[in-house]
């Protein structure tokens, strides 16, 4: 079987360093490029790996890839995938997948219009906890799912992350989106309703870090999430991603981040998580390569991306307007 080649475009969100040391190791993946108009981004890995560095992502997509990875600023998302679908490549896109419902629709048709799959990297959806969660809602263990209550709270990453014109929003965009994707995988059904706060309340910033997402969906399930950057820097780890699901015969607590020890530094000076669980990311990306070479749909779609962005969007248009707002 050949090899899926992939490139990688931008640097600009954490994850890409990650992703692209998942991809170096994957048995059935070749890296043939990393574009970044910011060389220092990716000049590091660029020299240790030997891929090709591309300045301009036009021409990484010239070359023969199968597929690229997008983790580029939330603005220019729209713009590197449909660029991206026009060339033939399929498409992993970083969330939120867009920051409007019109460019993400552009995005989804521009993959469909020219034969490419369009993922969103969602890799809560294999948290090990997560995963039996879900098995467990399955075979009815807690009956009828009625309520949901989540959070994703997490340290403020700073950067482009709190640059409103390009990262679309602050913390209730970056911290929403993951979750309400847990939720819309949980109940099977799609957000009707947003009644949102958000609110700048941790740090001296130009955009939101706190806020709270309430959501009635269309089966009539209600769900709550707290989706903020209030951890502090002394946090041992960068956030968390929790559930309680609240069903009608029981309810499942989930702790995302569970699988860890506690590792105490006087070198570091603070305490620290060290995770021992399946890596999320491995397994999206192991996902994402057999989707693309066995031609079977991807797990995680842009119109599941696109759902979980629109609630976050809803959520500012909630915020700003003080009342409910209805998702078409």
């Amino acid at each position: 079987m050949s090899k899926l080649k992939v490139g990688m475009i931008s640097f600009a969100h954490q994850h890409a360093v990650g992703y692209f040391h998942l991809l170096r190791r994957h048995p059935d993946v070749e890296i043939v490029g990393i574009a970044d108009g910011v060389k220092e981004r990716v000049q590091r890995y660029v020299e240790e790996s030997g891929v090709p560095y591309f300045e301009r992502y036009e021409n990484l997509l010239a070359t023969d890839a199968d597929a690229v990875v997008v983790c580029s600023e939330n603005k220019h998302h729209a713009e590197h995938t449909i660029r991206a679908a026009r060339a033939g490549k399929h498409v992993l896109c970083e969330k939120p997948l867009g920051l409007s419902r019109e460019e993400m629709e552009r995005m989804i048709a521009a993959c469909e219009e020219h034969g490419v799959q369009l993922m969103t990297a969602f890799p809560c959806r294999y948290l090990p906890a997560v995963v039996e969660a879900k098995k467990a809602v399955e075979r009815g263990e807690i009956g009828r799912i009625v309520a949901i209550k989540g959070t994703n709270r997490g340290t403020m990453p700073g950067k482009w992350f709190v640059d409103p014109e390009l990262a679309g929003g602050g913390a209730v965009l970056d911290h929403t989106v993951h979750v309400m994707d847990l939720m819309h995988w949980f109940t099977g059904s799609r957000a009707a309703q947003v009644f949102a706060h958000a609110e700048t309340l941790f740090h001296p910033i130009p955009t939101d870090d706190a806020g709270m997402v309430h959501v009635t969906f269309e089966n009539g399930v209600f769900g709550v999430l707290d989706p903020s950057w209030s951890r502090p820097k002394s946090f041992p780890t960068w956030g968390d991603v929790t559930m309680s699901v609240i069903g009608t015969d029981g309810v499942i607590h989930i702790d995302g981040l569970a699988s860890r020890n506690e590792v105490y530094s006087d070198e570091r000076d603070k305490a620290v998580w060290s995770y021992y669980g399946d890596s999320m990311d491995e397994w999206m990306i192991d996902d994402f390569v057999a989707a693309i070479l066995g031609r079977k749909p991807v797990p995680i779609t842009g119109r599941d991306g696109m759902q979980s962005a629109l609630v976050a969007l809803a959520a500012y248009e909630s915020a700003k307007a003080k009342a409910p707002v209805d998702l078409k």
